[in-house]
């Protein structure tokens, strides 16, 4: 699979470089990798392919991932290592998880949750 590094002012290439495959179905990459800077892969992500409705579970949701890193930034808080800068980014983080979540909500009340089914007349699915 070829892989394309991601390209975002904000990231930082100091240690590790992020990549995502070329070519995706579904509208968005699913597969992540983080590589250092001889190339080895520290570590992958596969998100969920399709909806689950459609392709059953076979792979981590948006909503996983964030809440991973929200327990790691609680760890940090619950340390020495504690500042409000985790504290700001846990809330944004949280933040994240409500839209999303409020997302979900409003699909499940139409009965398209977990299918390809787009909103009518919306660009948001």
């Amino acid at each position: 699979m070829e892989l394309v590094k991601i390209s975002n002012g904000l990231l930082t290439e100091k240690y590790t470089t992020v990549h995502h495959e070329k070519d995706y179905q579904f509208n968005a990459p699913h597969y992540f990798e983080v590589h250092d800077h001889s190339g080895n892969v520290l570590g992958s992500v596969h998100f969920q392919e399709g909806p689950i409705q459609e392709a059953g579970v076979n792979g981590v949701t948006n909503e996983d991932l964030i809440a991973m890193v929200i327990a790691r930034l609680e760890g940090f808080q619950n340390s020495e290592f504690r500042n409000r800068d985790n504290a700001v980014a846990i809330t944004k983080l949280e933040e994240a998880l409500l839209w999303l979540r409020k997302r979900t909500l409003e699909r499940e009340a139409r009965g398209v949750e977990g299918t390809h089914t787009k909103r009518s007349g919306s660009l948001c699915t």
